[in-house]
């Protein structure tokens, strides 16, 4: 159980710190790797929901046991967006510095999977 509580503690940690600048970055971004972003609200709409999720990641790491049917979603989150990077990669529509927040979200998806079985004994 203390591995789930800390791959849910350090997932939580490493997204708010990673999430939180880009509500101050949609200019920035749109000027370092063009097009402009032309949907505020899918952009927007994308950071929060993130941020929901690692907030969701705090409240799991506090009780893995008791919540442990929400780590199921957690890893379709991580996998979807790790795979949704990779495949965008493979089609040349992603840069390489990109693709490693997905590696980062596949890497966290694994030990998610390994936080869930650990807490099923």
């Amino acid at each position: 159980m203390k591995f789930a509580k800390i791959t849910f503690l350090i997932a939580g940690s490493w997204g708010v710190l990673i999430l939180t600048p880009l509500y101050f970055m949609f200019d920035l971004i749109g000027r370092q790797d063009p097009p402009p972003i032309t949907h505020p609200a899918f952009y927007y709409g994308f950071v929060g929901v993130a941020l929901a999720w690692q907030i969701a990641f705090f409240f799991i790491a506090r009780d893995p046991i008791r919540l442990r049917a929400m780590m199921i979603p957690s890893i379709f989150e991580k996998f979807s967006y790790g795979i949704a990077l990779t495949v965008l990669y493979l089609q040349h529509r992603l840069h390489s510095q990109d693709l490693a927040f997905g590696c980062i979200d596949l890497l966290f998806g694994v030990l998610f999977v390994a936080a869930f079985l650990e807490t099923g004994n």
